[in-house]
């Protein structure tokens, strides 16, 4: 049997899809329905390892928690991890098959399709109804040959589609209507209607341009959805969409943007606290001298990553920082960045080479295979956070080791992950997810003195649910699932 199901693609990068997929999730879900959130392609360095040890998006990750279904590598059947300007990783059903430049993937990625429709397959198994997501922009029609991110994937798959245009870039009439315009008729048809995203103000006074949108595709309209500022406390896709957090904390913690940041939602919890006064900041800027905690992200290309904090000479404010008493603290790539040399003999992130990392803890990496992936728990060992629990996921390739070793930051089912300097003021670790324990992260934010207050987990529910409420309250939620039907009916009398 044909499962329902619908596909929210949109005019561009960043209007909103991710969300607004997340909010139908949660929507259906509190009707009785089993929902499951599908993106054929993924372009992101933000992944979640999923309980079956694999990895998907961490958008996905968050559909999946708005449906309430476990987590699966079918929900991000193809994910690309970029590790340079025009190369990625390319990790199928959960695991990473390869690396390729970016005209490579393109003769290949139609090959890809008959697991995008497998995965797909598995997950109708047992839904009620499957909400896809697009990447990028059905109208990018260069990339159409052999494509399974939009529409090669609606098309072949028999789901309409519904676009999403983000009214806060401006030009949004043009972007619907230009995007109907460039579609290849069979694609065109395969459009449902559209959304309008991110209206500020009085939503009336857009009337007649709703009208005019109508007019010009004949598509209709399903609602134009208000800018929903609540958004800022769910994990953003990327840092373009990444909030700071209280100018007026009481501690400050910065995070740079390194070129190949990766899992960079591992600082959401820490950015939210209202007495923490978060930084993204770019290397072109120096440290802040009144930081007191840095915190080194996540990387797609660790050796890369380094070299760049070296040339902006974040190397040189990081001694500083430390003489002046403050604390820094490496995930996953940055924990490899602060040891004292990291080798890539295989060229698994880049070309085979070694480099001298910033030497801040006495260290070594190798990275080598097979990837870790596995979702985990455990409890901390960190001085003043002593026991607090800590769960969350590891995603990486190499081995860390060295005498610092001998002082880990936790203690995981699976053993002991991190290392300390002797001072206590530098450590580095594995395990995403660190901050997202509210035990863990009140103890952590008391060593300096900081109090904490937010529920985070309890956070994310609530605006998940506020979500769900303002879709429904701007959307035609009606007329949304019976396009999702149709393509039941449609199937039913195919057959």
């Amino acid at each position: 049997m044909t499962v329902p199901a619908i596909m929210i693609q949109g005019t561009g990068s960043d209007v909103g899809k991710s969300l607004i997929v997340a909010g139908l999730c949660r929507l259906f879900a509190r009707r009785g329905l089993r929902i499951r959130p599908f993106k054929p392609q993924n372009m992101s360095n933000n992944a979640a390892a999923t309980p079956d040890g694999g990895e998907i998006g961490r958008a996905q990750m968050l559909q999946a928690r708005a449906a309430g279904a476990v987590p699966s590598v079918h929900m991000n059947p193809v994910l690309l991890k970029p590790q340079s300007e025009t190369g990625a990783q390319i990790v199928v059903q959960g695991r990473a098959v390869a690396s390729a430049r970016a005209r490579d993937y393109g003769a290949m990625k139609g090959r890809l399709l008959p697991q995008v429709l497998e995965s797909f397959t598995i997950l109708g198994r047992d839904a009620d109804l499957l909400i896809a997501e697009g990447a990028g922009s059905p109208a990018e029609i260069n990339l159409r040959d052999g494509d399974i991110a939009n529409m090669g994937f609606a098309v072949a798959a028999g789901v309409p589609a519904v676009l999403v245009a983000d009214i806060g870039r401006g030009g949004v009439i043009a972007n619907l209507v230009g995007t109907h315009m460039v579609l290849p008729a069979a694609d065109r048809a395969m459009v449902a209607g559209f959304i309008v995203n991110r209206f500020r103000g009085d939503v009336s006074l857009f009337d007649d341009g709703v009208a005019a949108i109508e007019a010009r595709t004949r598509w209709p309209s399903f609602g134009v959805v208000p800018h929903f500022a609540e958004a800022a406390a769910l994990p953003a896709e990327d840092t373009l969409g990444l909030a700071s957090g209280s100018a007026h904390g009481a501690l400050k913690v910065v995070m740079p943007r390194t070129p190949h940041i990766a899992n960079f939602d591992d600082a959401d919890p820490l950015r939210l606290e209202p007495e923490v006064d978060f930084v993204l900041a770019d290397l072109a800027d120096p440290l802040p001298a009144d930081a007191d905690l840095v915190l080194l992200p996540g990387s797609k290309s660790t050796i890369a990553d380094t070299r760049a904090l070296k040339a902006a000479g974040w190397d040189i404010d990081l001694r500083a920082h430390l003489r002046r008493g403050g604390r820094i603290l490496g995930l996953c790539g940055g924990y490899q960045t602060l040891g004292r040399t990291i080798a890539d003999p295989d060229g698994l992130e880049g070309p085979p080479g070694e480099m001298t990392g910033l030497g801040l803890l006495d260290v070594e990496t190798v990275l080598s295979a097979p990837k870790t992936t596995r979702q985990t728990r455990g409890t901390s060992l960190l001085a003043g956070a002593e026991g607090a629990p800590v769960e969350g996921y590891r995603i990486h390739m190499g081995r860390t080791a060295g005498p610092d070793c001998a002082r880990p930051a936790v203690r995981l089912e699976e053993g002991v992950d991190g290392a300390t300097s002797p001072d206590g003021r530098v450590c580095g670790l594995y395990l995403h997810g660190l901050f997202g324990s509210d035990a863990f992260r009140a103890a952590f934010l008391g060593g300096f003195g900081v109090a904490a207050s937010l529920a985070y987990e309890a956070r994310v529910d609530a605006a998940l649910d506020g979500l769900a409420d303002h879709l429904e309250a701007s959307l035609d939620v009606e007329a949304l699932w019976r396009v999702a039907q149709a393509r039941a009916a449609a199937s039913a009398r195919r057959a």
